[in-house]
């Protein structure tokens, strides 16, 4: 299996957990010149950035580790590139969380780095 069908594997299994901690998910891979965001969702009232990271195990880090500053740094871009071309008032309440899949577990951090 290619990395990007891994990815949406992990991503559709991701959504799942979302969904069932009350996340409405709006959009999956959003893509613009910066880069990709893996998920875009609804949590209560935030919108909500998402990046999904998995590891069969920690050989090679946790998969938070792999959401560095430059990673972090995209994502933001992305999102504000998100909220202008779907005319998102700059007050709207976002946050960035990020998944962790390792192995069979699943976790989420809210609001895992600082906003825009």
């Amino acid at each position: 299996m290619n990395k990007r069908r891994i990815g949406e594997k992990y991503e559709q299994i991701a959504a799942t957990f979302l969904e069932k901690k009350g996340y409405v998910i709006l959009e999956f891979n959003f893509r613009c010149r910066f880069g990709e965001i893996d998920i875009i969702a609804k949590d209560r009232c935030d919108l909500v950035f998402i990046e999904v990271k998995y590891r069969s195990n920690l050989n090679y880090g946790s998969p938070y580790e792999a959401v560095d500053y430059k990673k972090q740094h995209t994502i933001k871009k992305m999102a504000k590139y998100y909220m202008s071309e779907h005319n998102l008032k700059e007050n709207t309440y976002i946050r960035f969380d990020v998944v962790g899949i390792i192995g069979e577990n699943i976790s989420v951090i809210k609001n895992a780095f600082g906003g825009i």
